[in-house]
């Protein structure tokens, strides 16, 4: 889901896939639904490529909102994005603890809880798009059979 969800350089909001052309790829805004077309040359990433980063590794974007999701019960963030950095650095260790503090800066965790909130308020979940996830992420780390105990 988050993979058809999209973040474009320059443009306020969140837009959702509708249709791929040549040069173009046509979107439109979770705000008010409007579509326009998105060139090549304009920077757009997917939701589904984001991740954070944190002491050992780098975290991918949808557990952290399906985090937030399961603390605010599917609700709005109980945080408003214009908050104090003290407040919502405190907020983002709530479901993030170890959070990179250097490499996370205040305007991410504002962006991350306006995504947030967008989506919810688009009717979007993420416990689904986590547990995909983290099923692809087994499939992936399963070991192969070496080449000792395969039949000769």
């Amino acid at each position: 889901m988050l993979k058809t969800i999209l973040s474009v350089s320059g443009k306020p909001g969140l837009f959702k896939l509708v249709s791929n052309a040549k040069n173009m790829v046509i979107v439109e805004s979770l705000s008010d639904k409007r579509r326009m077309p998105i060139y090549a040359r304009d920077r757009v990433v997917s939701l589904g490529d984001i991740a954070m980063y944190t002491d050992e590794d780098e975290v991918p974007l949808s557990e952290i909102l399906s985090t937030i999701e399961n603390k605010e019960n599917g609700g709005q963030a109980s945080i408003n994005s214009s908050a104090k950095p003290e407040e919502l650095r405190k907020y983002f260790a709530e479901v993030l603890p170890n959070y990179d503090r250097d490499r996370v800066y205040d305007s991410d965790i504002k962006k991350l809880i306006n995504w947030y909130n967008l989506l919810i308020n688009n009717g979007y979940s993420f416990k689904e798009e986590a547990q995909e996830e983290e099923s692809a992420e087994t499939t992936k780390n399963k070991e192969k059979p070496s080449e000792d105990t395969a039949e000769k």
